[in-house]
């Protein structure tokens, strides 16, 4: 039976819930440098697309960026507009921060629906508690703004097979809108998931004819309503270039190769899920004995159906990052929400008593490496202790340790509420002091700042090899930074400025120097490990003489 099934959130709970999500995700926001590689890309294509106010064709300084469509670009383009912050990565991340916000009250809003208000709150705090969703939060990216469209299309879907939409057309209206902004914004993937999730439940209930109420006769011209035109207009623009990089190279080269070195076997998922979604992860597992013994119960199908196919097709894709399964975590959270409020949540007992022990062993393990890894970070790269950090590494093995002893007395909703408050104090500490703090890790701020205070004008050219990293290029911006190769092509470019800075590195910068064939004034060295690649380099701040 579903618990509770009619109770609603209150308006007070998703004010309560939004506050936690901002809490969460807020810190970090404008401390953190652009990140490498995939944030500083964006960012610098919709720097240049608001710029140039070309709506149309994505670039990356003078290469086209056919990966996606423009929704992403669109969105960052006007929070960046509106609010005045061009060049600051923080106005970039809103539309992402805004994004996670809004998944997870829609997370917790459908969990109220499907298995009532305790159900609901749970869910949504364990969405937002969890790592991946606080990493995705911060970062000027795409996923966190998909899983908010993949919520709402999902949720709109789930209410229709359980036909339990007040108002079916305008949930059929919903479903389709969000199909239409997902395409959008990652082609294909959002409604993949959608499609996955309405074929599984048709073949697990053998019966198709529910698929009606979706309303697809007029519902899928309008989800080509949103994405055809733009669709149009860069087919056009780029005589088709645009789908054979985007769905030829983009797409479909990571089912087959493991792209960028992200390549691993089927299973990676699974083991990463531990970690990702930490630290609700120990409860859905301790959930798994309720969810089996309820898998008959429609709504519990119709979760697992959003997660089971989607799931499988990302292990078995090549190219695996940890963020790739973010759209099955609110089903997840859900169903982990439903067997907490039925009170179902329990350690192994018996002869399974030793697999409880592993679960919980595993889970202590992710949750002391969480909590240590801000200050032996500070420390590694800076030779310093970040007490600050430290402490903050006390405190959240402490409120672990009183989570276990909570699940010792299977007191599972206060437990929850000690993992809960664990993660708030180590992605509060590591993202919004101690990663900000590390000075050492962050190359590309440390070369901007020194090639403008080394430069002779107002707004230099920046010329570099071989440290090509896209934040630099956001930092300094797209038109003023060259990445060059060669001694003859760096000289060339110098020789024709009026005014130019060169970050050279230290095996780049005789060469460079001899066919420059003038002397330059050394005004700075900046030295440090690039966490991208895991290169050092020794970069010199070359101008000219005054």
């Amino acid at each position: 039976m579903t618990p509770d099934a009619s109770a609603r959130l209150r308006p007070l709970d998703l004010a309560l819930l939004a506050a936690l999500a901002l809490a969460l995700f807020l810190p970090g926001q404008a401390g953190l440098p652009p990140l490498d590689r995939d944030e500083s890309r964006y960012a610098v294509a919709v720097t240049q697309m608001v710029t140039t106010g070309d709506l149309i064709d994505i670039r990356y300084q003078d290469q086209p960026r056919w990966l996606q469509p423009a929704g992403i670009y669109w969105l960052q383009s006007l929070a960046v507009t509106l609010s005045g912050g061009i060049g600051q990565i923080s106005a970039h991340r809103l539309v992402s921060l805004a994004g996670a916000v809004l998944s997870v009250l829609l997370a917790a809003w459908l969990g109220a629906r499907l298995y009532g208000r305790q159900a609901g709150i749970a869910a949504g705090a364990m969405l937002a508690a969890c790592l991946v969703l606080n990493v995705e939060a911060r970062m000027a990216k795409i996923d966190a703004t998909m899983l908010a469209a993949v919520l709402a299309a999902q949720s709109a879907l789930l209410l229709l097979y359980l036909d339990r939409a007040a108002r079916p057309a305008l949930a059929a209206a919903v479903l389709w809108v969000a199909l239409g902004v997902g395409l959008m914004l990652k082609g294909p993937i959002p409604t993949m998931v959608t499609v996955l999730t309405a074929a599984a439940i048709s073949l697990w209930n053998r019966d198709a004819a529910w698929l009606r109420r979706l309303r697809a006769h007029w519902g899928v011209p309008l989800m080509l309503a949103i994405v055809l035109p733009w669709l149009l207009a860069i087919v056009i623009r780029t005589e088709g270039a645009f789908l054979s990089e985007a769905i030829g190279h983009s797409m479909l080269g990571k089912v087959a190769d493991g792209q960028q070195g992200h390549g691993a076997p089927p299973g990676y998922h699974l083991l990463a899920f531990s970690v990702a979604f930490w630290p609700a992860s120990l409860f859905f597992v301790l959930a798994l004995p309720w969810v089996w013994a309820n898998r008959h119960e429609k709504a519990v199908r119709a979760l697992l159906c959003w997660v089971v196919p989607t799931w499988v097709v990302f292990e078995i894709v090549a190219t695996k990052l940890p963020h790739y399964t973010l759209p099955t975590y609110p089903a997840l959270a859900i169903l982990a929400g439903a067997a907490l409020s039925a009170g179902a949540l329990g350690l192994p007992a018996g002869r399974w008593r030793w697999l409880g022990r592993v679960i919980l062993g595993v889970w202590l393990v992710v949750a002391a490496a969480l909590a240590l890894f801000g200050p032996v970070l500070a420390f590694l790269a800076e030779r310093r202790v970040n007490w600050l950090a430290v402490a903050a590494a006390v405190a959240t093995v402490g409120l672990t340790a009183l989570a276990l002893r909570l699940l010792g007395r299977a007191e599972m909703r206060r437990a929850l509420a000690a993992s809960l408050g664990a993660a708030a104090v180590v992605w509060v500490v590591t993202f919004g002091h101690t990663l900000p703090g590390i000075r050492a890790l962050w190359l590309s701020p440390r070369i901007a700042e020194a090639a403008a205070a080394a430069a002779p004008c107002r707004d230099p050219l920046l010329i570099t090899q071989p440290y090509h990293e896209p934040s630099l290029v956001f930092l300094h911006g797209p038109y003023r930074t060259r990445l060059v190769t060669g001694a003859a092509q760096a000289a060339a470019a110098f020789r024709a400025a009026p005014c130019a800075v060169a970050a050279m590195g230290e095996r780049e910068e005789a060469a460079f120097l001899a066919a420059l064939g003038e002397e330059l004034r050394r005004a700075a060295v900046i030295e440090g490990r690039n966490y991208s690649n895991g290169r050092f380099y020794r970069i010199a701040i070359l101008v000219r003489p005054e």
